[in-house]
């Protein structure tokens, strides 16, 4: 195969802010990158893009020099503004790292100190600054990165602060003392489409204002598409392709690209749209007798609340389709995914499962119900047990319900395991040894090992690349078309939501803004805010270059 690579002077120019030459990394032995090049002006962008394994994480973390101390190993060359980064001492390195490279992690969860306040390790970033006033540094960024309440963000700990209001702060963090180059690792992947667009528009305002370069790893090829000037594609530590990004979409040279780009729903509007016609479902007018989950009229609040989490949210799901919910953050998505599941009691309302009200039944009742109604959470690396192996994860479920004997439970587990397309090898494998695709497989057969006939998908893939998550869904509507499974999918990606769904319920503060069908409401809303929903969608045509 012929690969497309950069055209890379011999030298550094004047015009480059930051210059990878044949840079190569290994991991003890194990070498995971392999001579790659690339260049960023200042104010310029690339994006470097590849499924997992592909090396875009570590070829981010070697410029701003966070390999492992003793495992990692980076040879080649890394000069910002002309200074050779990798023969640097830490100590001399020190003063690059936060102040002229800013580092956005993809784990918001992992980023901030669960014991302090998020005020106090903002004055950290802010220190790197030359702000008379720190706090009021801080606490405009966190507006500017349109986090809500900047004072009660500022008070809060971690825990108090939902995974994308943590994304937003370690943006703001990055760039409040406005460093010349930001590295963002997945900077947007737990965010909502319309909050998405104000990062990504703030990003493009501070390389306009300040000329800060932009090196984006991303699986997100449309925003890579709408976003970048320039676009590296890795494929196992090696460039498939590189160069100006509007050319690369526009014709890919490598079948990888190709695919890559296929599986892109943003960039691909046909990717399922076979398995939605074949469905034929019109879901929205068929008569409620036939619902398989009914929300009536629930209403949730809690104590500290200013208002409800949940107001008088209805909607239903027939039997064998697909239902979504969509809305930004805190617009009561997760809080009508936990009533529904039993795991909170509304404060009126009704739930109904086949017709059957859920409201006062014993807890063997509900705990037969809950049998049939399952959930596959959000982040497959944190949503299964590290020490236990995957037979055991799987079985789990059996084991609780006492279902069968130890064969029978084998079996099924074998069973669920081939029908999310995972050989029966890997159930001896911990969840460490499995890619994120292979661990979300997990998850689903977990999901279907009792044989439900309802499962919640919370953003079942939103932590995955575009590859993975395609086969994440092709498996998952395969599953659909056999067994007559109803979904419930909650996620931020309406170009997703658009091919997999049905209907769909929008959120804003707790209420029901508009439902439909989905292609009703997402091509012809009727609400300001569902419009400014559908217009963050990235766009899937390339932007012109800066």
């Amino acid at each position: 195969m012929t690969l497309a690579v950069p055209s890379l002077p011999d030298a550094p120019t004047a015009t480059s802010l930051l210059r990878v030459e044949d840079l190569s990394v290994a991991y003890g032995r194990t070498p995971v990158v392999h001579e790659v090049s690339f260049a960023i002006p200042r104010g310029g962008s690339l994006a470097l893009i590849g499924e997992s394994g592909s090396g875009k994480s570590t070829i981010a973390r070697s410029v701003l020099r966070l390999l492992p101390r003793g495992a990692g190993k980076a040879q080649g060359r890394v000069a910002f503004d002309g200074q050779e980064l990798l023969g640097l001492s830490e100590a001399r390195f020190r003063p690059f790292r936060g102040r002229r490279i800013g580092f956005v992690p993809q784990d918001p969860s992992h980023a901030l100190n669960p014991v302090r306040t998020v005020g106090s390790q903002a004055l950290e970033a802010a220190a790197l600054t030359d702000a008379p006033d720190r706090r009021a540094a801080v606490l405009d960024v966190f507006a500017r990165v349109g986090l809500p309440g900047p004072v009660r963000v500022y008070d809060s700990y971690p825990h108090q602060l939902s995974g994308g209001m943590l994304q937003r702060v370690l943006i703001g963090l990055a760039v409040l003392p406005r460093p010349e180059l930001l590295v963002a690792d997945e900077p947007t992947s737990a965010l909502d489409v319309t909050i998405q667009k104000r990062i990504l528009d703030l990003l493009d305002e501070l390389r306009g204002e300040l000329g800060i370069g932009l090196l984006l790893i991303t699986h997100d090829l449309a925003i890579a598409a709408e976003r970048t000037d320039e676009i590296v594609v890795l494929k196992e530590g090696r460039i498939q392709e590189a160069g100006a990004t509007r050319a690369v979409f526009a014709a890919p040279a490598s079948a990888y690209t190709r695919q890559l780009q296929a599986d892109a729903p943003a960039l691909n509007p046909d990717r399922y749209r076979r398995d939605a016609d074949e469905r034929g479902v019109d879901a929205w007018t068929t008569d409620t007798t036939s619902s398989r989950i009914e929300v009536r009229g629930v209403s949730k609040s809690f104590d500290d609340a200013a208002r409800p989490a949940v107001a008088d949210v209805s909607f239903r799901i027939p039997a064998g389709t697909t239902h979504a919910l969509v809305g930004e953050s805190g617009s009561g998505k997760t809080t009508t995914v936990r009533v529904l599941l039993g795991l909170e009691t509304p404060d009126s309302g009704q739930i109904l499962i086949d017709g059957a009200e859920i409201a006062g039944r014993t807890a063997a009742e509900l705990r037969g119900i809950r049998r049939h109604l399952q959930l596959v959470y959000q982040n497959p690396f944190t949503s299964l047990d590290p020490s236990w192996r995957v037979g055991r994860i799987v079985r789990e479920p059996l084991d609780q319900y006492r279902i069968g004997t130890r064969a029978d439970r084998a079996a099924k587990v074998a069973e669920a395991l081939d029908a999310v397309g995972l050989p029966l090898h890997l159930a001896r494998r911990r969840p460490d040894a499995l890619s994120g695709g292979q661990r979300q497989r997990v998850a689903i057969a977990r999901a279907l090992v009792l044989e439900p006939d309802v499962i919640v998908l919370d953003e079942p893939t939103s932590a995955l690349d575009v590859t993975v998550q395609a086969g994440v869904f092709d498996v998952l509507l395969r599953l659909q078309r056999e067994r007559g499974l109803t979904y419930l999918f909650v996620s931020h990606d309406l170009a997703l939501v658009r091919q997999i769904a049905d209907t769909v319920s929008v959120l804003k503060d707790g209420r029901v803004l508009e439902a439909g069908r989905v292609a009703d409401v997402l091509s012809h809303p009727r609400e300001d805010d569902t419009r400014a929903l559908v217009d963050a969608i990235p766009s899937p045509h390339p932007r012109s270059p800066r």
